[in-house]
């Protein structure tokens, strides 16, 4: 140990700030202060002589200096503790961060227990989808022509006035919030995603997210809870844009909750105006009110974009768009029956026709429809299970399907009856001819075994059957009397009248 090293300790000890002045501290015990200085002394000596002072005396009998070094040491474990319990402090901050940066990614779920001795296999995380070109999707949508033209439009100016701030250039206020009109089914929350992620690309926004949110995700059910749970949404919003689909509910006649929703909404966008895209969606009539129903709302909202419906060239190119997706098949005679379904569901309901959602139920309907077919095959095919047919255009309902097993169970119980009842009916019949038989033997039985009673009723029998026979006999007498001469004329007029050979 050097000499410097031992000089630097007895300072700390003995130098300035151990008594403020110095000097060494005094003690009230003058024996005590002797005897301290003592052993200082010999320390101090045996340290020059490059003795250790550690272990000479017992641990509470080491002397001064014995306590000064023993001390150090004790301090330079505690920096060692000090230093592995920051390190420790610093890598929990770093997993902390590293949570909280993951917090928005879903949990992988913790493998469970089993009872087999092979380790559990982790699932893979699956990978992600690459990412395609925004603005290639967005030419990809069936039909919505002005829609592409509008979105064009107003990301090339989004994007040159970004480029013109890079460059330290003044840029055009611009409001980059928008309001979607037309019916449901036409594809806003669509081009809203888009647009998003446009956005992004550009780098108008930072991360181009898309919130979907309505009224019921936007107001409580008590006061003073609205404006938190909109505030909620509008920072998972914040660097993207916040979707309200059908935001006029918001605005009705006293109707505090909306008003509060509105009133936190329109902060947000003036205090996120870098970094935040507010896009609300309705039907146009509706819209056009809630618009004019705020004048914070008619400032902030100055870009409409229509999206109008579907002809039904595109609704068909809409439905095959979904057979082709799921692999199915129509068949040629099925292809016209599906063409006049959607032009009789467009025409049927023209004010609440819901376009390419429409589509999509139909769709579900008949493949539904097949599904239920094919399920009673036996062992059906693959070009079966793809096919679609006309038979499943028809949509059965539950009330058929009763009525049909109905039919069907009357049927096997009568086909299973018939024998019984027929053998029933041939005993009845002939139970019944032989009492008719009999009963009929017996009248006459009767009839022949009764005497008259009474002579004047065998006489008129008599009387009448004999005047019965003598009109028979008259009639049959003239008969013969006229055929006679209708004999004997026409022989006489065979004799009058010669024959060609006769001349």
């Amino acid at each position: 140990m050097s000499n410097s090293y031992l000089g630097n300790m007895y300072n700390d000890f003995f130098g300035p700030g151990s008594g403020g002045d110095g000097k060494p501290p005094k003690f009230d015990d003058p024996k005590k202060e002797a005897e301290i200085t003592k052993q200082v002394s010999e320390d101090f000596e045996r340290v020059k002589d490059g003795k250790d002072i550690i272990g000479v005396r017992k641990s509470e009998d080491k002397g001064i200096l014995g306590k000064i070094q023993s001390s150090a040491q004790d301090k330079n474990k505690d920096d060692k503790k000090n230093n592995r319990a920051i390190t420790s402090a610093d890598e929990a901050l770093n997993e902390a961060r590293a949570l909280f940066n993951n917090a928005d990614k879903p949990v992988p779920p913790m493998p469970t227990a089993t009872t087999t001795s092979d380790p559990v296999k982790q699932e893979q995380p699956k990978e992600k989808e690459p990412e395609t070109d925004p603005m290639e999707d967005l030419n990809g949508l069936i039909g919505l022509s002005s829609i592409k033209h509008d979105v064009k439009e107003l990301t090339d100016f989004a994007k040159v006035q970004k480029m013109r701030k890079d460059e330290g250039m003044k840029s055009v206020p611009v409001s980059l919030h928008l309001v979607f009109t037309g019916n449901p089914g036409t594809g806003k929350t669509t081009v809203a995603r888009i647009i998003s992620r446009i956005y992004k690309q550009i780098g108008v926004l930072s991360s181009g997210q898309l919130i979907e949110v309505d009224r019921s995700g936007l107001v409580a059910g008590y006061v003073g809870q609205t404006a938190l749970k909109t505030q909620e949404k509008i920072n998972q919003a914040l660097g993207g844009v916040l979707f309200i689909d059908e935001a006029y509910a918001l605005s009705q006649e006293n109707d505090a909750f909306g008003q509060e929703a509105i009133d936190t909404i329109l902060k947000a966008m003036e205090d996120h105006r870098d970094d935040l895209v507010v896009i609300v969606a309705g039907y146009t009539k509706p819209m056009e009110k809630f618009i004019n129903s705020n004048p914070g709302l008619k400032s902030r909202f100055n870009k409409y974009i229509e999206f109008p419906d579907y002809s039904v060239d595109e609704l068909e190119e809409i439905f095959n768009m979904n057979l082709n997706k799921y692999e199915y098949e129509l068949e040629e005679d099925a292809k016209k029956h599906v063409r006049e379904m959607i032009s009789q569901r467009k025409l049927s309901r023209l004010e609440n026709f819901a376009n390419a959602r429409e589509i999509r139920n139909l769709f579900e309907e008949i493949v539904t429809n097949q599904a239920r077919r094919i399920a009673q095959l036996e062992n059906p095919t693959a070009e079966q299970i793809r096919i679609i047919t006309s038979e499943d255009l028809l949509d059965k309902s539950l009330e058929d399907e009763k009525k049909a097993d109905t039919a069907s169970a009357k049927d096997e119980k009568k086909a299973e009856t018939s024998p019984v009842e027929d053998d029933k009916k041939t005993e009845t019949s002939l139970t019944k001819d032989e009492e008719k038989a009999e009963n009929s033997l017996a009248e006459e039985s009767e009839n022949f075994d009764t005497p008259l009673n009474d002579e004047s009723e065998a006489n008129v029998f008599s009387e009448a059957d004999k005047e019965t026979v003598e009109e028979a006999d008259k009639d049959t007498d003239e008969s013969a009397v006229e055929s006679l001469e209708q004999i004997n004329t026409a022989g006489d007029s065979e004799e009058e009248t010669p024959t060609e050979d006769a001349v």
